[in-house]
């Protein structure tokens, strides 16, 4: 380990990661047990090389330095393996785009988060959250995992194409995504690009998986092109938008990739953060408490909606502490566009730069006790103890997730519409783990709901 300066006078640790194969790198523990590897690394250096494959990457391990990449975006833009393999999936949307792509792209996507449209979605979410505490009865074991992921698919694609949205459409939607994740994740995961080749049923469920998704998007749109009416959701905002600097709007294409991304990042994240909530508050009875008393509080027994967000503080703060603990995006990858300077190190251009959430947010020193799920840290007195920039579950600078207010709204109103009518007991014997895939799930989560 060597402390080179960054001109400035600070003193920053660079080191190498142990454990590292001939040909393959780090890939190996990657790959087997992610999450243990990458934790381990602060304690080596505030910037860490290891290798993916025979490419060597970068993991910067202090939150100044994970800053100095976000806010750098035309340097540090979005880039490495997990991005090529992602582009034949999701085009060229707001995650896979190059810098200068991604700002026209983001001027043009912002109106549809606007805070008057995110009113409007919550319409649906507040319909979808009765309706999913409706479908579930006493006793009756079932997995978590699988109603969140239904849960989310259903907002997102009704927000996404609005309540007109044939039922057929909706269950397509939840279908078809599961799959796609899941072989998104592994083509991500493969150095060698040879996985993707192989005539395994798992690549033949995918590629019919994403047939079928990109015919249903190329079809809507075509639909809403040819009608014009503004039907108040996220797909009829996309088509009226119109770029501040040219005048010019998003073809189809833009827009199809616009859609596929919002979905494929709208459904997974917020699912695996709802199921970690109630894992958590299964296991901290005080705090599952403190929830219901606020929902039965502010709610009186009846379904929340947008106007209840800002009075159920507790709420949010239990899934802010989720997010913190179990982050869906758990690592994304930058590349160096130049030459530049990280830590007192030089970096080549087309150098592969790792940002992992987990990392930071579990690293002594930025969070007191950082293994413990408290949500009372994120009270306002208490939240100035946390260190800047080491909250980053929604990423930050330009790259920053355009639907974070959107995802927040969406699970305070689930957590709230649920826990008012349900409490979630966990089956005993029971094991979850972490599974850090595309994003990091539980796993199945059996869970027998009790009513109160």
């Amino acid at each position: 380990m060597r402390t080179p300066s960054d001109g400035s006078g600070r003193h920053w640790r660079f080191a190498r990661a142990p454990h590292r194969r001939p040909l393959i790198g780090h890939a190996h523990l990657l790959a087997r047990r992610p999450l243990e590897f990458l934790t381990s690394l602060p304690a080596l250096g505030d910037l860490v090389e290891l290798r993916i494959g025979p490419r060597p990457a970068y993991l910067p391990c202090h939150p100044d330095l994970v800053q100095q990449v976000l806010l750098n975006a035309r340097v540090y833009d979005t880039g490495g393996p997990v991005k090529e393999k992602a582009r034949p999936i999701l085009g060229n949307g707001l995650i896979t785009s190059d810098w200068a792509d991604h700002r026209r792209q983001r001027r043009l996507v912002q109106p549809a988060f606007h805070q008057a449209r995110i009113a409007a979605y919550a319409e649906v979410m507040r319909d979808e959250c009765a309706a999913r505490a409706r479908s579930w009865h006493t006793g009756r074991v079932l997995d978590v995992g699988d109603e969140m992921q239904a849960l989310t698919a259903r907002v997102t694609a009704r927000a996404l194409f609005s309540t007109e949205m044939a039922p057929h459409s909706v269950a397509e939607v939840q279908r078809s995504l599961p799959l796609m994740v899941r072989g998104a994740y592994r083509r991500a995961m493969d150095p060698t690009g040879l996985y993707a080749r192989l005539p395994l049923p798992a690549n033949r469920a995918f590629d019919a998986a994403l047939r079928r998704l990109q015919a249903l998007i190329a079809g809507i749109v075509g639909d809403y092109r040819r009608s014009g009416v503004d039907r108040g959701d996220v797909l009829s905002a996309l088509l009226a938008a119109r770029d501040e600097e040219d005048g010019g709007g998003m073809s189809d294409q833009e827009v199809h990739d616009q859609v596929m991304t919002l979905l494929l990042a709208g459904v997974e994240t917020t699912a695996s953060a709802l199921t970690w909530a109630w894992h958590l508050l299964a296991a901290h009875p005080e705090a599952e408490a403190r929830l219901h008393a606020e929902v039965d509080g502010v709610l009186g027994g009846r379904t929340p909606g947008y106007a209840d967000v800002p009075r159920l503080g507790y709420t949010q703060r239990v899934f802010t502490e989720t997010l913190r603990l179990y982050p869906p995006a758990w690592m994304y990858t930058r590349m160096t566009t130049e030459p530049t300077e990280l830590g007192g190190h030089r970096l080549p251009a087309g150098a592969d730069v790792l940002i992992s959430p987990y990392v930071i947010h579990r690293t002594p020193g930025l969070f007191a006790r950082p293994a413990v799920f408290d949500p009372d840290r994120w009270l306002p007195e208490r939240a100035g103890e946390v260190a800047r920039g080491s909250y980053l579950p929604f990423g930050g600078g330009s790259r920053k997730c355009i639907g974070d207010v959107f995802g927040m709204t969406e699970a305070t109103l689930a957590l709230a519409a649920l826990a008012s009518r349900w409490r979630l007991r966990p089956v005993p014997g029971t094991v979850v783990r972490p599974r850090a895939e595309m994003s990091l799930t539980a796993g199945p989560l059996p869970m027998r709901p009790e009513p109160r």
